[in-house]
């Protein structure tokens, strides 16, 4: 499925959480820029780096600025407590959505949508609602998910759209991809976590892990993940399809290869990302150390090593 995409002429993307920060980073450029302390070398509240993912998207086509918000992070007030910090007026967000409903994007939900326009849309994939799911441990036993959802909407009575289908979000500025096909032979549905319901147990293929992309004029494509569990690379195929669009600009979010087999999956996950070429990349959240190590080597020019308070410049 196709969307017909309004592209836009500039895209800035603030982190509001990710897993890393350094304050005294001291590596802005024409693209990224650090969180600013104040004279003092102090913020007026500190923010916080957790294992978990949030960002305000903010696109502007023809000097009018759109916001939305993509993932709520980790913890009950970890991103909000961050935007505070950051003098983020969220009232300004008119959309958000969800990649997919694992705790550490759904944990700042009610914090998050407590706070934006009341006519604002949340989309995510149905699968989000999925409970209980399970890592299984090689000695049988089980870690189970807190199940945030459900709980977190009632909190603010916001009824969302769920959706398998791409789905225009800000007058279609921005594309929700919905369930995203796993077309490459290294990134296949596998591993130790489960899901269960009324049929019984399943292995979770994470049907509901998705993304987002926005077309900036005269660059390309800024594809945006939570976690890709469906595979980064599988993600861009599938954001390039949905955009008609092939030319990637910018690729950011968590890729997840923390802990994945290097040769099986991180070699041909970076090698694939060097054959695309995006100009930008910015792997966060779940990437884990090795994976990124590996993209800074294959792309010294694009990688960009993303921290809480990093705000993104995409565009003109």
């Amino acid at each position: 499925m196709t969307l017909d995409l309004t592209p836009v002429d500039r895209v800035e993307v603030l982190t509001l959480q990710d897993n890393y920060l350094d304050v005294v980073a001291q590596d802005n450029d024409r693209v990224v820029q650090r969180v600013i302390s104040h004279p003092d070398y102090s913020l007026r509240q500190s923010i916080r780096a957790e294992h978990g993912f949030s960002l305000l998207i903010t696109v502007e086509r023809a000097g009018a600025r759109r916001r939305m918000l993509f993932d709520f992070g980790y913890s009950e007030d970890g991103a909000r407590r961050n935007a505070d910090a950051l003098d983020v007026d969220l009232r300004e967000v008119e959309a958000a959505a969800l990649s997919h409903g694992h705790f550490d994007h759904t944990g700042g939900m009610a914090a998050m949508m407590s706070r934006v326009a009341p006519s604002a849309e949340l989309v995510m994939h149905p699968a989000a609602f999925r409970n209980p799911r399970y890592v299984k441990k090689p000695n049988g036993g089980h870690v189970t998910f807190p199940p945030f959802i459900n709980e977190q909407l009632e909190k603010v009575a916001v009824t969302p759209r769920t959706t398998r289908q791409p789905y225009p979000l800000l007058d279609g500025q921005v594309a929700f991809l919905g369930e995203v096909p796993r077309v490459t032979d290294f990134e296949q549905p596998g591993g130790n976590m489960f899901y269960a319901d009324e049929d019984g147990e399943h292995l979770d293929h994470f049907a509901d892990d998705t993304g987002l992309v926005i077309h900036v004029a005269g660059k390309g494509l800024v594809v945006i993940s939570g976690c890709a569990h469906s595979g980064i690379v599988n993600t861009i195929r599938h954001a390039q399809s949905v955009a008609g669009e092939n030319t990637v600009y910018a690729v950011m979010g968590g890729f997840h290869l923390t802990g994945m087999d290097r040769d099986k999956l991180i070699r041909p996950t970076v090698e694939t990302l060097r054959e695309i070429g995006p100009e930008i990349v910015v792997p966060a959240h779940c990437t884990g150390r090795t994976a990124q190590q590996d993209i800074e080597a294959a792309l010294p020019d694009a990688f960009v090593l993303n921290m809480v308070g990093t705000t993104l410049r995409l565009g003109a």
